[in-house]
């Protein structure tokens, strides 16, 4: 090993101050020097000549005159001058890494650039529970208004409520005027038709939030009174063609007439819904017109008598028995003093599942007492159309 500098290279020793000596010990730690966090420029020892290595040349070059050197951020922010002789590194052992917290305490950088310690942010805080019901301060941005539907789920109550004996009360009354104006004759059977299918149709508008809506309604209904014309006119063997002959034309009709307003697109979509649905309903209120005279008494007696066994203060599950059986009771009974005899319980028991299915949507999310009594009254009656005809042709 050669302690001596490389020849042809004198004044120049490419590895001094590289690497320690490792038979010089440590600087106490009077000898350290405290560097300043905030100088982002580290002072020179006079003792020490900077170089400048140029990397197209094989040996370094001296500055003129003493300069200072930029720290880098990413290294240690301590100098130590190590002095020594220079020696092979090929068979000097790695110099040992000095430990930072052995010299001088360097408190955390306030600059985020240079990885300072962040602190941490404050935690949000937390939303008030459901249970609470705690409201905002009213502003002008317009905040949502919460819905009776949205306060009962958050209370932790049902959002759906059913009519109660008053609607009830009216369907059975309306029920027994189908029932008597069928006995009659199908002129007699128009007059409460035509009060079912208005109210229907108001009713679901209603239902939907969509009011007032005059121009809906009115399309709906005149959708059930054109289906009543069009069967009065070809007669009751052709009521299928009738009913959805007229049902087609209406749902074009609604189509165009929705494709002419000048709203939103999802408020044109919601009217379109809401107006195709009615319609449909009050044109398959028709059925009542279209199905036996016998089979209407039947059927609307079974729905009379199912709602108002529904209304009863009784548990759901029970509630529903209960208005079921008493729809059968009330086929076997009514159908006794017709044709149809004990095959009206199937016709009963087909309307009063059809009505509990009428009662039920209209009870649906927290709706209001005029949905009670306008879709609570009519849907019942409107919904066991289809069953009154199918079933009374099949059993007749």
């Amino acid at each position: 090993m050669s302690n001596q500098p490389y020849e042809g290279y004198e004044g120049y020793d490419p590895y001094q101050q590289r690497y320690p000596d490792p038979q010089q010990p440590y600087p106490s730690p009077e000898q350290q020097q405290y560097v300043d966090p905030q100088q982002q420029y580290a002072q020179p020892y006079p003792e020490q000549q900077q170089y400048y290595a140029d990397p197209q040349q094989q040996y370094a070059q001296p500055y003129p005159e003493q300069q200072q050197y930029y720290a880098d951020p990413q290294q240690q922010q301590y100098t130590q001058q190590w002095q020594g002789q220079t020696w092979e590194t090929s068979v000097q052992p790695p110099a040992p890494v000095v430990d930072v917290t052995e010299t001088a305490y360097l408190p955390p950088q306030a600059d985020m650039s240079y990885g300072a310690m962040a602190e941490p942010e404050p935690e949000p805080p937390a939303a008030p529970a459901a249970s609470q019901e705690a409201y905002g301060p009213a502003t002008t941005t317009g905040n949502p208004r919460i819905t009776d539907a949205q306060r009962a789920r958050a209370e932790g109550r049902s959002p759906v409520i059913e009519p109660g004996m008053q609607p009830a009360a009216l369907t059975a009354l309306l029920g027994l005027l189908l029932a008597g104006g069928a006995s009659v004759g199908s002129y007699a059977l128009l007059v409460p038709l035509v009060i079912l299918q208005a109210v229907t149709a108001a009713g679901w508008f209603r239902l939907n939030g969509m009011w007032p809506a005059r121009q809906g309604i009115a399309l709906a209904f005149l959708g059930g009174v054109v289906a009543d014309a069009a069967l009065l006119g070809v007669g009751k063997e052709h009521a299928p063609a009738a009913i959805l002959g007229t049902l087609g034309v209406w749902v074009l009709l609604v189509l165009v007439l929705q494709l002419r307003s000048h709203a939103g697109a999802d408020e044109r979509m919601y009217g379109l819904m809401a107006t195709l649905t009615s319609a449909a309903l009050a044109i398959i209120a028709t059925g009542h017109l279209a199905a036996e005279a016998d089979a209407v008494t039947v059927g609307c007696v079974a729905v009379a008598v199912a709602v108002l066994a529904r209304a009863l203060p009784l548990p759901t599950p029970a509630s529903v028995v209960v208005a079921l059986l008493a729809a059968t009771g009330a086929g076997v009974a009514v159908g006794g003093m017709t044709d149809y005899g004990s095959k009206g319980a199937l016709l009963a028991l087909g309307a009063g599942v059809c009505a509990l299915i009428g009662h039920r949507v209209a009870s649906y999310d927290y709706p209001s007492r005029f949905v009670h009594m306008t879709a609570g009254v009519a849907l019942p009656l409107a919904a066991a159309a289809p069953a009154v005809y199918v079933l009374g042709r099949a059993i007749g």
